[in-house]
């Protein structure tokens, strides 16, 4: 999945101080002297990584993966969205300097969608601060910052605060999302008023406003969904919370109905049975109201290995049990060669 436009890489650098400083300013960022203003954006890298043709995660991500990252210490620990190097078997990141150099990926959290990359030297540039992602209203003026210094940077507003629910087995409290739309979204920074990262970004949105409401823009993992994990991502890779069971099944919500469109190959769900186009309707007897619904169901039967039984509507019209055993999506996933 190619999701940076080669033509805004090496070709734009830093823009002048003068352009930075409106852009700053724009959002009250104090701009006290000029590498102040320019350490703001000089944190953002680019992220590029490779993996295996036969990675879980190649037919939908791709084996080529292009988008940024936040340097966030001094120690050449950089935050980005995990999906730019879940699998990867290389990864380089480039810093203001233009020279890629190669990094480890050292941790993936699935429950957020944060990876963490360590590099073996430390680029040298000051970490972006983070600010507090729960304080960024809706209505709050933010900066989207992509790498590449003031050209690939916007101004944008907060239009909506909620939960996100994405097909992958995925549920996000308190998403950010914003308008308008930034095109090189991948791992992009989110930056507030007090030139703080509060946000990296996940995916383009059809529906920032609200549910169901014509709105393109984008949705932002919130910082603050990072703090309490980060010194387990770092130890362990992964944080320690309870493990959700995991059933490889992608769906789409129409009307709070749940549709499989698709499943994980060689996961839980395509084991037991489940197809394409089978409608959800119940998890162990309880109706299913949506996605969100549908994964909480899922998760309240307990921890990976736990049978889960699902009443699907077939095309056919029939209506049948499937028991599930569910799986570990970390032990689903290849960990690749860069970990």
């Amino acid at each position: 999945m190619r999701i940076w436009n080669q033509a805004f890489g090496y070709a734009r650098h830093i823009a002048a101080f003068g352009l930075l400083c409106v852009i700053l300013s724009a959002i009250s960022v104090p701009v006290r002297a000029q590498s102040s203003a320019e350490d703001v954006l000089r944190a953002v890298v680019r992220v590029q990584s490779t993996a295996d043709s036969s990675a879980r995660t190649a037919k939908t991500l791709g084996t080529e993966r292009d988008g940024h990252g936040v340097v966030i210490d001094s120690s050449g620990l950089i935050l980005t969205i995990g999906y730019l190097v879940l699998e990867a078997s290389t990864v380089m990141v480039t810093g203001p300097d233009g020279e890629p150099q190669p990094a480890r990926v050292i941790a993936y959290d699935h429950d957020t969608g944060f990876g963490l990359l360590r590099m073996a030297r430390p680029l040298p540039v000051k970490p972006m601060r983070m600010g507090d992602s729960s304080s960024l209203a809706v209505n709050a003026d933010v900066l989207v910052a992509g790498f590449g210094g003031a050209g690939n940077v916007i101004r944008a507003r907060v239009v909506s605060r909620r939960d996100f629910a994405g097909y992958w087995e995925y549920l996000l409290p308190d998403a950010i999302f914003t308008q308008p739309p930034y095109p090189l979204f991948g791992g992009a920074a989110l930056i507030d008023k007090d030139g703080r990262l509060v946000g990296i970004g996940s995916l383009i949105v059809g529906d920032a406003q609200a549910p169901d409401t014509p709105s393109p823009g984008n949705m932002f993992v919130p910082i603050n969904a990072l703090k309490p994990i980060l010194g387990q991502l770092i130890a362990d890779g992964r944080s320690d919370g309870a493990p959700r069971p995991w059933i490889g099944i992608y769906t789409e919500e129409l009307r709070q109905r749940v549709f499989v469109a698709r499943l994980a190959a060689g996961g839980p769900g395509a084991l037991a049975g489940i197809l394409p186009g089978d409608l959800v309707v119940a998890v162990a007897g309880q109706p299913v109201a949506g996605q969100m619904d549908f994964y909480r169901k899922v998760w309240s039967l307990g921890e990976p290995g736990v049978d889960i039984p699902l009443t699907v509507l077939r095309q056919t019209g029939g209506v049948e049990v499937v028991t599930v055993k569910s799986g570990d999506r970390y032990d689903w996933l290849n960990r690749g060669t860069s970990h």
